[in-house]
């Protein structure tokens, strides 16, 4: 709701947060197609500094919202993941090209969020590690668990799904949703 009041009177808003995610989405909904999404991604990452929940709040988990994250400065991977998509909702990106990838870095042996947005039938990743988005085929070292879009949250499985679709073959690691894409961003359209 404050993003939406101060979206529609700059002049009156009283949220600094609220103002300065504005103004990256101001910068972005100036650009069209890899433009725009590059634009979120670099300046969120550098908007935000990197922080655990535990030092942060002192516990283990806390998903905030765009203005907390922008009012405290900092955050961890879920909190830039919710900011990006938030942003690239607010600068024009449709509903259903819009995701948060929750995955297991298998190298490390824990959780990372990231946000995904789909361009021109492939979806990139914004992540708070690096400025250059990555195509999902182009990830290593994850593995996909969850997908959150406005539809809800899709669980993947590494079971495959014994089942074929009109016009598509399902592999191993798809979501439970059987009307997945084979790849680490699935669309359930």
């Amino acid at each position: 709701m404050q993003l939406a009041l101060c979206d529609g009177d700059r002049e009156r808003c009283v949220s600094p947060a609220a103002l300065q995610l504005l103004a990256i989405v101001d910068a972005a909904r100036a650009r069209d197609g890899r433009a725009r999404l590059g634009e979120i991604n670099r300046a969120i990452n550098l908007a935000i500094r990197p922080m655990s929940d535990l030092a942060q709040y002192g516990e283990i988990d806390v998903w905030s919202s765009p203005l907390v994250t922008f009012t405290h400065g900092a955050g961890d991977c879920e909190d830039y993941a919710i900011a990006k998509f938030v942003a690239l909702r607010l600068a024009g990106v449709a509903d259903d090209d819009l995701r948060i990838v929750i995955m297991r870095d298998t190298l490390h042996g824990e959780d990372h969020a990231v946000a995904a947005a789909r361009l021109d039938g492939r979806w990139l990743t914004l992540d708070n590690r690096r400025m250059a988005m990555v195509e999902d085929a182009q990830v290593r070292n994850y593995r996909p668990t969850f997908v959150i879009d406005q539809h809800g949250i899709m669980r993947y499985s590494d079971t495959p799904l014994l089942a074929r679709l009109p016009d598509r073959d399902l592999t191993p690691s798809v979501a439970l949703n059987a009307t997945v894409q084979p790849s680490l961003i699935s669309s359930s359209n």
